[in-house]
């Protein structure tokens, strides 16, 4: 697989990157390489993903791989994974009081289900009800749950971390946790995408 054209050519970071980015995820998620941030390390990547079955966009987010070749001491490491992920569950989940703990279970779960070894692994769960009222009260209540996940990987391969960026996705939109060839029939919970301003 060519190297992204983001990415600086010609060195042991691009390589990571094309070895990542070539390994096959599940059919329901669907990625693609965004600008980067430049200040948060010398070496960065990025990618959006969204997750869709049945034709309806079910979870969304964003992974950002950092490098510094001299370690950072803050990471623990000389890559960095950081990681958002978003949808938009059914209304149940405004009483779950505990969905911080789903959340991170999604994540751990995720990581041990690729075989993303890691380490200095944190998670940062908000949940958001939205309930109209008055003329806009026909609108039915959503809850909106957005994660905010990093770790740094054990070792350089960086594939099955890949891997578990694309099934914490697939956690949050609802699908059960399945090979990469293998697609449900239909998700475990109801989720979508969240809506944007242009949405409403």
């Amino acid at each position: 697989m060519p190297v992204h054209p983001l990415t600086p050519t010609g060195s042991a970071f691009a390589e990571a990157i094309a070895a990542m980015s070539a390994t096959p995820l599940r059919a329901e998620v669907l990625w693609t390489e965004i600008p980067a941030p430049q200040k948060m390390a010398p070496h960065t990547w990025a990618a959006s993903g969204e997750v869709e079955l049945h034709d309806e966009e079910l979870a969304s987010g964003r992974l950002v791989v950092l490098h510094d070749p001299a370690g950072n001491d803050g990471w623990k490491g000389s890559y960095r994974m950081v990681v958002l992920v978003q949808a938009q569950l059914e209304p149940e989940f405004a009483v779950e009081a505990m969905l911080g703990d789903v959340a991170w279970s999604w994540v751990t779960e995720s990581l041990e289900l690729a075989g993303a070894e890691a380490h200095e692994l944190g998670c940062t769960a908000t949940r958001v009800v939205s309930q109209s009222y008055g003329a806009l009260a026909a609108r039915p209540s959503t809850v909106d749950v957005e994660m905010r996940v990093s770790w740094t990987p054990d070792e350089d391969d960086l594939a099955p971390h890949f891997a578990a960026w694309a099934a914490m996705l697939g956690a949050a939109g609802g699908l059960p946790p399945a090979p990469s060839d293998i697609a449900p029939i239909s998700p475990s919970h109801r989720a979508r995408a969240p809506r944007t301003r242009e949405d409403a």
